[in-house]
């Protein structure tokens, strides 16, 4: 990292997530004893870290399944394609 306090957006997307994510809990460790310096910098590194997570996690969704809207008129009735039950 730079001299600065808090690193650059480059400085963040430069360093790997394990890296990333190790030296965010240093920072936030070293803020939690009272470095007020390394509030920034813990900040900074967390926020890059919580992006990338949310990002990743993101595309491990699966896709909505494309179904058609049912009308909100016909809720009496079945699915279609469904084999509704005789009514006795």
């Amino acid at each position: 990292m730079s001299r600065h306090p808090v690193p650059s957006r480059e400085e963040l997307a430069s360093l790997e997530d394990d890296e990333l994510e190790r030296l965010s809990r240093e920072w936030r460790a070293r803020a939690a004893r009272g470095d007020t310096r390394a509030y920034g910098v813990a900040h900074a590194l967390e926020v890059e870290w919580r992006q990338r997570v949310r990002v990743s996690r993101a595309q491990q969704l699966p896709l909505p399944p494309e179904t058609e809207p049912r009308r909100w008129w016909k809720f009496w009735r079945s699915r279609p394609g469904s084999a509704a039950a005789p009514s006795p």
